[in-house]
């Protein structure tokens, strides 16, 4: 079986934001659970467009809905870490972009790789319940920063 790959781009981040692992993301396993890296990436999301002036329901004057998401776990996280989120946006199109997140947490003065993975965000129009066109605050904003 083939296994989820992400490519990050050469260039900076939109942005980096840090994320505290609760006690309430760790599984039984003792450490960070799949389903919380979901919940860590949607806050990094918000927070993201928050810089922005936007949100989830109005990213430039369209709303934003997920359409598909990948993980791929490479290190475990613990209750205390402070993990980085390093986002980026590619594959940007006329209705919808990808966000690729690089999760790591700072352990010893060294990164350790919790999860690479992507959302593809489409802008959608919560009142006729459609895909509508990007506006282009959004897109000026995803290729710009």
């Amino acid at each position: 079986m083939s296994r989820v790959k992400i490519k990050f781009p050469a260039e900076k981040p939109l942005t980096i934001v840090t994320i505290p692992v609760r006690i309430g993301d760790v599984n039984y396993g003792g450490h960070l659970g799949n389903d919380a890296v979901l919940s860590i990436m949607h806050e990094a999301r918000v927070q993201l467009l928050a810089g922005l002036g936007m949100t989830e329901m109005d990213a430039g004057g369209a709303g934003l809905i997920m359409a598909d998401v990948a993980i791929a776990y490479k290190g475990e996280g613990f209750y205390g870490d402070v993990l980085e989120v390093a986002i980026y946006a590619t594959e940007i199109t006329g209705v919808s972009f990808d966000l690729l997140y690089h999760i790591t947490a700072q352990r010893k003065d060294a990164g350790i790789d919790i999860a690479q993975a992507k959302t593809g965000m489409v802008c959608f129009d919560y009142d006729k319940r459609k895909v509508t066109a990007m506006p282009a605050r959004l897109k000026s904003a995803l290729e710009n920063l």
